[in-house]
């Protein structure tokens, strides 16, 4: 069970650093990311310009919710680790936490999708969630292909 709680945290703060850097410099990347995210969707949804004008603010707003409470997530669960060499860190909280992150993007993505299914025909929804996946599993590829190789340990 320990060993679940130790990955678990381990995994969420590798994501979480990813998503940390220079408040400017990141700023504009992740600026770049959501106009990249954008221009991927409306190409495979082939969305129209009545749909873009509509949908584009609900996109920018919902992709700006949730970098947002990844942002407070990474800053608390950095805090939380800060003295973890020092003292222990309070794992009932940081599990509640986690599940009030989760059931908060949770949230963020029902409201997201009830605003989207009022203004985009269920099969373009449909291939609008599907670009959104696949633009994720993308990036992920490509932050991987980044990293040097880990060097096997003797």
């Amino acid at each position: 069970m320990k060993v679940i709680k130790y990955t678990l945290f381990g995994v969420l703060l590798a994501v979480s650093s990813l998503l940390s850097a220079e408040d400017n410099a990141k700023s504009c990347k992740i600026d770049d990311m959501h106009m990249r995210k954008w221009q991927v969707l409306v190409e495979q949804v082939q969305l129209t310009q009545k749909e873009m004008d509509v949908v584009q603010p609900i996109f920018m707003e919902y992709e700006r919710s949730i970098w947002s409470l990844h942002k407070q997530e990474h800053d608390f669960f950095k805090s939380a680790f800060k003295d973890a060499r020092n003292v222990k860190p309070n794992f009932a909280e940081l599990n509640d936490k986690y599940v009030d992150f989760e059931f908060k993007e949770a949230q963020f993505f029902k409201n997201y999708h009830m605003k989207l299914r009022k203004v985009l025909q269920p099969e373009a929804l449909f291939k609008y969630y599907k670009a959104e996946r696949e633009f994720k599993r993308k990036l992920l590829r490509d932050i991987q292909d980044r990293r040097p190789p880990e060097r096997s340990k003797p």
